[in-house]
């Protein structure tokens, strides 16, 4: 198992083991040999392997199974699509754990005063209601980015986009989508039996010739995040988002192609809210989520766009959940009017924004540029993704791997990590030489098309 390992610290070990579980030389659920033993045969120290053991179960790689031995962790939780399992993590609790694109439950604001002034009773008389609050459907209108024929609410931003998909595209179609992207569109797509085309972005959003390319294909749906992209924290400038249109309206071949817009940051994101339903108004539907700003257990967002297709979603899910709930319309729609929360939620933006710009400006000290990120997510290019994910789990950092984030079948290649940095509060320079030390020396000032 050893032959090839020249070096002998515990961050060569784990690397070197790490290498041999992402090639599929160690396979889920091999046992890896005793401590004493792998001491034994490389010549070193057991506390040496010992901290090798544990640098590779911080990264969840291996599990401990006590005195049955160590082994390469295998996949759990096949409630979990294939994707959205890999983020999950595993593995021992990390000292700062910057893998889950979530946001600081400290930055949310205070649902104290909203639940407040909510009825105290369920008092929906019947199932035939409108499904969006009136008073919440006046105020998501004047905030949304571009003219919309009709709004309805739904459960949260991955709701409004899987029923989006459905009530436009049919098994088989080809819909273009962002690499990288959010790894849960990918499951999504492959459950709906659609075909990905992926596409390049940089800073300002996607590649115009990669879209001309993509459009030859014939699709029938473009799935884009339009601020704050995930993982890549790039935001669609309004001139972007211009000539993304034209091109599209130019395209014979994207007569009936329908834009899927998610706006899953909202609120905390510092870019301007720019829509393609500006130029495109019949043909984007786009998504407003307040999980980033709001709280994600609270699983709302809106959907906004022309009506016989905004209609064509709440029609079906009359047929399955119906409406989401009017009491939790009722409490964002306090969120969104009250003055204190308001406020902090400003405050939120302020902050994930200066933690953004903290983190980036700390490794550009240690020589890694970065292009300027919105939102919570840093996408940081790295030598080797095992490697880099084990080397972080030894320094006490968990960070999401690269891999689920590309649109291609290949799990290999990505070499990258998602870092969720507004979760940096502070000790960005030690974060950063961590991040550093794992990242390539001279990385890229675009993104990549990953296929």
């Amino acid at each position: 198992m050893f032959e090839q390992l020249t070096e002998r610290s515990p961050d060569a070990i784990a690397g070197y083991l790490a290498r041999l579980i992402s090639t599929g030389e160690l396979a889920p659920g091999d046992r890896l040999p005793t401590v004493r033993e792998a001491a034994s045969a490389l010549g070193v120290s057991p506390a040496t392997v010992s901290q090798a053991w544990q640098a590779l179960s911080r990264a969840g790689l291996i599990t401990s199974r006590g005195r049955a031995g160590s082994f390469v962790s295998a996949e759990r939780r096949e409630w979990l699509p294939p994707r959205t399992l890999w983020l999950a993590g595993h593995g021992e609790p990390a000292r700062l754990d910057l893998s889950r694109g979530a946001p600081d439950p400290l930055l949310l604001p205070s649902l104290t005063r909203a639940l407040g002034r909510v009825s105290a009773r369920a008092e929906t008389t019947s199932y035939h209601e409108a499904p969006v609050l009136p008073e919440l459907g006046r105020v998501l209108q004047e905030r949304w980015p571009a003219a919309s024929e009709s709004l309805t609410v739904v459960d949260g931003a991955m709701d409004a986009v899987s029923r989006s998909l459905e009530a436009v595209v049919r098994f088989g179609d080809r819909v273009i989508v962002e690499s990288p992207a959010f790894p849960p569109f990918f499951d999504l797509l492959e459950t709906l039996g659609l075909e990905r085309v992926p596409v390049g972005l940089d800073a300002d959003g996607i590649l115009p010739g990669d879209l001309q390319a993509a459009l030859r294909l014939r699709p029938k749906a473009l799935l884009v995040q339009s601020r704050a992209q995930n993982p890549t924290g790039a935001s669609m400038t309004a001139e972007r988002a211009e000539e993304l249109a034209r091109i599209i309206t130019g395209s014979r071949d994207a007569d009936d192609l329908i834009v899927i817009e998610d706006d899953h940051s909202g609120a905390i994101s510092t870019s301007p809210d720019v829509s393609l339903g500006r130029w495109l108004p019949d043909r984007v539907l786009h998504v407003q989520s307040f999980s980033k700003s709001h709280g994600p257990d609270l699983r709302i967002a809106a959907l906004g766009g022309p009506g016989h297709l905004v209609d064509r979603v709440a029609r079906r899910r009359m047929l399955g959940p119906g409406w989401t709930s009017r009491m939790t319309q009722g409490i964002l729609f306090e969120l969104l009017t009250d003055g204190s929360s308001l406020d902090e939620v400003a405050e939120a933006r302020r902050q994930y924004d200066s933690r953004q710009r903290s983190l980036r400006e700390a490794l550009a000290g240690f020589g890694v540029t970065l292009p300027r990120a919105d939102g919570i997510n840093l996408w940081l290019p790295v030598a080797d993704e095992r490697s880099a994910l084990v080397q972080l789990a030894a320094a006490g950092i968990r960070v999401a791997p690269g891999a689920p984030f590309v649109a291609g079948d290949s799990a290999r290649g990505a070499d990258h990590v998602r870092v969720t940095a507004g979760m940096v509060a502070e000790e960005a320079p030690a974060v950063a030489s961590a991040l550093a030390a794992a990242a390539l020396p001279t990385p890229s000032a675009a993104f990549p098309l990953l296929r």
